[in-house]
């Protein structure tokens, strides 16, 4: 029901008013067509990655998905950044999540869980970007790649701590391709985008490896997923050609031809680390919550409470246009300061857990690299496989096959 919010001027010439006509929801339907076609493609994908071993419908998959979900739709709202809506649902009551933006950020999780990271693929309009440029790679260390996979992680724990406390979202804030897929936007990000884009001709996806957050949460469910990718059902010959075609050095080398190292030694340092796991978690914790006043200061209520006091400690300062705002609305400061004394609160309690969550990604690291499973035989990680299937072309029992 629609109500009038000032009365109608009385016409007496016998004016008729027109009858009110509420233009349709298209942006509803597009909302759901987006859905549609996010379901479509990675079903596409994960029929493409399982059962045909064919890469060029991958490509073609992320050719539509670079046209309608990046520049078509702009790129906005995405999966990756539908992480901070549902981190403000989870933490504030009076937001109202919307079904769309929640399926965004589920619907990958759920096909991640059963074909691997299938969304990563090609549906993923960064992702598609990345991959359709990339022509070489140059090969890092091992040590290297697992040092800049930590960033992910960094990045995933302030984004949840900026939501958390309503300060602003930060993905939103500095993604990197934003400003391509939209034609225009904020120059520093728009060359930065076009830097990755570069690095992305020579490295395999830089965003996904050693950026992008969701791909860091993407990582745990892949290592879990029901399906694994295989490069060929039939016996590896260990030839060595899919793993230097794999674009993110997601396919590990056998350890058979190496010598091997003391088994007592391999699990002193192991039970080493498991120790320290607790101690590196509580270090980080406690760094990072000690600088939780100084990381209050991006919310807006606290940025402009700092420029009140420092105003009243120094007069003669030209005052900041913030604070005449504040001042002609005639808002107490009083309030302001409590409301802030919340705020800061808020921010101490996520600076803490957020601490504590990157101790432990940096711990789970330490260990995985001094654990060496034994290999025969080339083997993908499940955590790290974007399923592009670039391998399967390189394979010669796939090629042989065909």
């Amino acid at each position: 029901m629609i109500v009038a919010r000032f009365p109608k001027p009385d016409f007496s010439s016998g004016y008729e008013y027109p009858d009110i006509v509420h233009p349709a929801p298209y942006e509803q339907l597009w909302n759901w067509i987006d859905i549609f076609l996010l379901v479509a493609l990675m079903g596409v994908v994960a029929w493409a990655a399982h059962k045909k071993h064919s890469r060029a419908a991958i490509v073609g998959v992320s050719l539509f998905s670079l046209a309608y979900f990046g520049f078509y739709r702009s790129g906005c709202v995405c999966s990756v950044g539908s992480i901070q809506n549902v981190v403000l649902a989870l933490t504030d009551s009076g937001y109202q999540l919307p079904l769309y933006v929640l399926l965004l950020f589920v619907l990958p999780i759920i096909f991640t869980m059963i074909f691997g990271r299938v969304f990563c693929a090609g549906v993923c309009p960064l992702g598609a970007l990345q991959e359709i440029v990339n022509v070489r790679n140059f090969r890092m260390s091992r040590a290297v790649t697992s040092a800049l996979s930590v960033i992910p992680w960094i990045y995933l724990a302030f984004t949840i701590l900026y939501a958390a406390t309503r300060s602003q979202f930060l993905i939103c804030k500095f993604d990197p391709f934003i400003g391509i897929f939209r034609l225009g936007g904020d120059v520093g990000m728009i060359v930065f985008g076009v830097l990755l884009l570069l690095l992305s001709i020579f490295v395999g996806r830089p965003f996904c490896r050693f950026l992008c957050p969701y791909g860091a949460l993407l990582s745990i469910f892949g290592s879990l997923s029901w399906k694994k990718v295989e490069v060929t059902r039939k016996e590896c010959i260990n030839c060595t050609l899919c793993h230097m075609a794999c674009p993110v050095d997601a396919i590990r080398p056998p350890y058979a031809n190496k010598v091997k190292e003391d088994r007592l030694a391999g699990v002193k340092r192991i039970v080493m680390y498991a120790v320290l796991l607790p101690v590196v978690t509580a270090l980080c914790a406690l760094l990072i919550g000690s600088g939780s006043d100084a990381l209050s200061r991006a919310h807006k209520d606290v940025y402009l409470y700092d420029l009140i006091q420092q105003v009243e400690a120094n007069p003669e300062m030209d005052i900041p246009l913030e604070v005449e705002t504040f001042n002609g609305l005639g808002r107490n400061v009083e309030d302001l300061r409590t409301e802030v004394e919340a705020i800061q609160h808020d921010y101490k309690v996520y600076s803490y857990l957020i601490g504590a969550l990157i101790g432990l990604v940096l711990s789970v690291k330490l260990i995985k690299l001094s654990t060496k499973r034994t290999r025969k035989t080339y083997e993908i990680d499940d955590a790290n496989c974007l399923a592009c299937g670039k391998c399967f072309n390189y394979c010669p029992q796939e090629i042989k096959k065909k």
